[in-house]
């Protein structure tokens, strides 16, 4: 499996409560997304960072996704370019 660490810089910070609202928004085009495992949305304690970590299939599902069309539309929303980690993922451990 693949992991993608996608992060945004916000011009303003945004609280917990505002972040839950603007991600409910956007979690429904994900479902059933193609090669897509799971995706947690993540905002950061002083709230000028959000962002998604993604588990992938295999890394040709992510670029297939993380194309220029959407870096325009991502870049648009939260007025800086997404910058995108990748990470192999070769152990899990859930609990629970």
């Amino acid at each position: 499996m693949i992991i993608a660490v996608v992060e945004f810089e916000l011009e303003n910070p945004v609280s917990l409560a505002e972040a839950t609202l603007m991600f409910e928004g956007s979690a429904p085009k994900y479902k059933e997304m193609a090669g897509l495992v799971r995706k947690h949305y993540i905002r950061s304690g002083d709230g000028r960072r959000v962002g998604g970590i993604y588990v992938w299939k295999v890394r040709a599902a992510a670029d297939a996704v993380y194309d220029g069309e959407w870096s325009a539309f991502v870049t648009q929303k939260y007025g800086s370019p997404p910058i995108i980690r990748f990470y192999e993922n070769p152990v899990v451990v859930e609990n629970g």
